[in-house]
């Protein structure tokens, strides 16, 4: 559950990235660590998976987390870019790699599927949003689990992305230090606007990059998912910024499933 960064994770078909340096340096303000993924590959353990899908996998660090533990990972995302970044870490090649989106999985059938960090809210409208959870759950094994993240609109936690509040610099190699802020641009019908912002000292290039996010409140969520065939099993706090962030967890209902699948018979 990282802070807000330049990158729109799950954007639309082309890349979210303006060019190559900014994929290379996203790792480094995100940390190389991602201790906010802690919580999720604890869930794997939890529910005893033993294949997951990562939607939005974006640079790879969970996927390859994943693989490294002997987990079956397919990681999906529609930037060629992030890819290549995740192709070069330990485990890569364990890993089942697809550029796309989530209706671009292959015909697995995994234990649970994954959409961390923004990606939830970066699928933007009802009809997207949609077409995604039927994707997911067309990909989950009977009783398979989905879990994701998303703010708590009444938070308002864009109100807080500010230079002041969001300002961070590394050293990065061959680039000299890069600076790296956020900034609230507008807020209307639930879709927030912002700009994610990096300097690069070796010449001075700054990079502007426009996104979009959607949040959604708790009663949506829950009936999207409803209407795409799963049952919210739980509603889970963010360990990293309790009280602001939904965890939804969700599972593939087999009742609705064969109902499904009974209206598709010829009568």
């Amino acid at each position: 559950m990282p802070a807000d960064g330049a990158r729109n994770p799950a954007g639309d078909a082309g890349d979210s990235y303006v060019d190559a340096r900014c994929a290379a340096v996203y790792d480094i303000f995100e940390g190389p660590e991602r201790d906010d993924l802690d919580v999720y590959a604890a869930m794997v353990e939890e529910f005893g998976a033993a294949s997951v899908v990562d939607v939005g996998c974006g640079t790879g660090t969970f996927a390859t987390m994943l693989a490294g533990r002997g987990v079956e990972v397919v990681g999906v995302d529609p930037s060629a870019l992030a890819l290549d970044v995740a192709q070069s870490k330990p485990h890569a090649g364990k890993v089942t790699w697809v550029h796309g989106i989530a209706a671009n999985l292959p015909p697995v059938q995994a234990d649970m599927a994954f959409m961390t960090a923004n990606v939830a809210q970066a699928i933007l409208g009802d009809e997207a949003w949609a077409e995604t959870l039927t994707a997911i759950r067309r990909r989950l094994s009977p009783g398979g689990v989905l879990v994701f993240e998303s703010r708590d609109p009444e938070r308002r936690a864009w109100l807080e992305w500010t230079k002041e509040n969001t300002y961070s610099a590394a050293e990065v190699d061959g680039e000299g230090t890069v600076e790296s802020w956020v900034e609230f641009e507008d807020s209307h019908g639930g879709f927030v606007d912002f700009v994610g912002i990096l300097v690069f000292e070796r010449d001075g290039r700054r990079v502007e990059q426009r996104s979009r996010l959607q949040f959604r409140d708790r009663a949506e969520l829950t009936k999207s998912l409803e209407d795409a065939g799963f049952v919210v099993d739980e509603i889970r706090d963010a360990p990293d910024r309790p009280g602001r962030e939904f965890v939804f967890i969700a599972r593939k209902s087999q009742l609705t499933y064969q109902r499904n699948v009974d209206a598709d018979q010829p009568r």
